[in-house]
């Protein structure tokens, strides 16, 4: 990760608006939904957001809440969460299926496989709200918007780690944007010092998340 720069809140709101304005007559359009999760971040991060860029590998470790794939028959995300790099596995696996048993989450997904990379909004804390409740890993990196784009560009081979991808992160301590501005392979965590004790759940235990943040 490179820490770019420090964002104000309504800077990040604003920058929201621009990139993913809500259509209230568009039934693929959950904008307000994420709008929501924005301001749950704000409301745990105090104003602290940065924007960054992220490799490839960091973005496949991004933890995703539940979801139920557009109201489609199959559950995409269970309810304690999966990373990017585990749904598009579980999604490769049903193949041609899923399309059918969940329509309008497919369209969203084969409709970001040749757009245009947007910012992704995270957090280093899970937020509030039922889609966060029961998840195992609460803190890293955690998703506010982006889900269908991030699953689409995995699937894409877009997240190889060659490429850099810009987010809004809310909640970054000190210590890492001071790590994070000088560096920009992924991985804050290279400092074993800096590590807290953490039971065997937490994201520094979890395959295929990346860890070491500390949230606020």
């Amino acid at each position: 990760m490179r820490v770019l720069e420090a964002v104000p809140f309504d800077g990040v709101l604003a920058h929201f608006a621009r990139y993913h304005p809500y259509h209230s007559g568009d039934p693929a359009n959950s904008n307000d939904e994420a709008e929501t999760h924005i301001r749950g971040a704000e409301a745990l991060a105090a104003g602290r957001w940065h924007r960054v860029l992220l490799t490839g590998p960091e973005v496949r470790a991004v933890v995703l809440p539940w979801h139920l794939g557009e109201d489609g028959e199959c559950e995409l995300i269970p309810r304690t969460g999966l990373t990017v790099a585990a749904a598009a596995a579980r999604l490769t696996g049903w193949g041609e299926a899923y399309a059918g048993s969940n329509p309008l989450c497919a369209r969203k997904l084969d409709r970001q496989v040749r757009s245009e990379a947007t910012p992704l909004f995270l957090s280093t804390r899970a937020v509030g709200g039922p889609d966060y409740a029961e998840l195992t890993v609460r803190d890293g990196l955690i998703h506010l918007d982006g889900l269908h784009r991030m699953l689409a560009w995995e699937m894409a081979g877009r997240l190889s780690p060659g490429h850099r991808l810009e987010a809004y992160v809310a909640g970054l301590s000190p210590a890492d944007v001071g790590h994070g501005a000088g560096h920009d392979e992924d991985g804050l965590d290279i400092h074993p010092d800096r590590k807290r004790r953490h039971g065997p759940d937490h994201v520094d235990h979890m395959p295929d998340v990346h860890g070491g943040f500390h949230p606020l």
